[in-house]
């Protein structure tokens, strides 16, 4: 490959990697808070802070948090009972733990900010590309966002 392609590549790679960059670090924090369910009731020990909601719903859901139904009263549980459910089959097998690959994750997800964030510190080093590098990140930011709401 000769040079100029080589550098036509690198320069690809530089405005594709910073318009994304806000969505790395947006995903990278999101899912390693899904990985303990930290979005849920039962996750986090009690009522979830909303931004970790907020980043829950935009990662599973590409959409804003919905405000849920309130739940039905015993009058109306009465009228329409839940459908039983069935048990599940003893197998003997052992539950295996969960925790080794959760831990994996959250390394793999602070490992992926830390690179992210480096690409940034790099790609704003480039005195040549500084402007379009703090374009894209601002467009990198303001789009997906602006997309939630449509």
């Amino acid at each position: 490959m000769n040079a100029q392609a080589q550098r036509r590549f690198r320069q690809i790679h530089h405005y594709a990697g910073v318009f994304f960059t806000p969505l790395i670090i947006l995903f990278t924090i999101s899912g390693a808070l899904q990985t303990f369910r930290l979005q849920e009731e039962k996750g986090y020990g009690g009522k979830p802070p909303g931004w970790i909601v907020w980043m829950a719903a935009v990662h599973k859901d590409s959409s804003l948090p919905r405000v849920k139904a309130p739940k039905p009263t015993e009058t109306e549980k009465a009228v329409a009972p839940d459908k039983p459910k069935g048990s599940p089959v003893n197998t003997g097998e052992k539950k295996r733990s969960k925790l080794p690959l959760q831990i994996f994750v959250v390394l793999l997800s602070i490992g992926l900010l830390i690179s992210t964030v480096l690409g940034i510190v790099i790609a704003l080093n480039n005195r040549k590309m500084r402007r379009a590098t703090i374009t894209l990140l601002i467009a990198g930011t303001v789009l997906p966002a602006a997309l939630l709401y449509i």
